[in-house]
């Protein structure tokens, strides 16, 4: 088999094309800032994984661990992981690709987030995931003004929307008394100051069972 021959070549191009972006809707609770979580790249991946019959088999070359300490004086496991992810057809042809994932956690997980982030990259990378939806013409508007930016007045976009709803209804708390609460008609009218604040709001809420 030639190194182009092989239905991976024909695979890797056709699951690139019906992959869906992958937006950053999922909060850091600590430092608050968004991103993309792994388990949104595995449900935008797996559907056309399994239709192209392509499946991705990881070794983990090199790993390392040490432990540190945080600013109270707890233990915080550090975990880095040089992983090579093969990436397989039905006929048997592959390709690989390398990347290093890095994670921390205070107990047993810093290794599963390291490979977490691995296998996220390797994905983005190998299919070359959108990382956000094409947008019309017509709704591209200028830059926001500085003056704008600094106070907060800038309109938030659908997928903080559809973060602030997920952790509302996390939290039993109905869209309605939030409208309520910051007087206004819909999300649509959010800024990214009141946005920032609900979310702070919510955190203060326990999840309901």
């Amino acid at each position: 088999m030639g190194i182009t021959e092989g239905k991976i070549y024909k695979a890797i191009p056709n699951i690139m094309g019906e992959i869906n972006a992958v937006g950053k809707n999922k909060q850091n609770t600590q430092q608050g800032f968004m991103y993309r979580g792994i388990d949104d790249v595995m449900n935008a991946i797996n559907p056309a994984l399994v239709k192209h019959n392509v499946f991705i088999v990881p070794e983990i070359l090199e790993q390392s661990r040490e432990e540190r300490q945080t600013a109270r004086g707890g233990n915080l496991i550090y975990s880095i992981c040089k992983i090579k992810f093969r990436f397989c057809a039905d006929d048997g042809s592959s390709i690989e690709a390398v990347t290093i994932g890095e994670g921390m956690d205070s107990g047993d997980k810093a290794t599963n987030k390291a490979m977490a982030v691995a296998f996220k990259y390797a994905c983005f990378q190998v299919f070359c995931i959108p990382t956000e939806e094409m947008k019309d013409p017509d709704a591209e508007t200028p830059p926001n003004s500085k003056a704008a930016q600094e106070t907060g007045n800038v309109k938030v976009d659908a997928i903080k929307i559809s973060t602030l709803r997920d952790k509302a209804m996390k939290k039993g708390v109905s869209e309605k008394s939030i409208l309520e609460h910051y007087k206004i008609v819909s999300f649509d009218d959010m800024d990214f100051k009141t946005w920032h604040n609900a979310m702070q709001l919510l955190d203060k809420y326990k999840d309901v069972a």
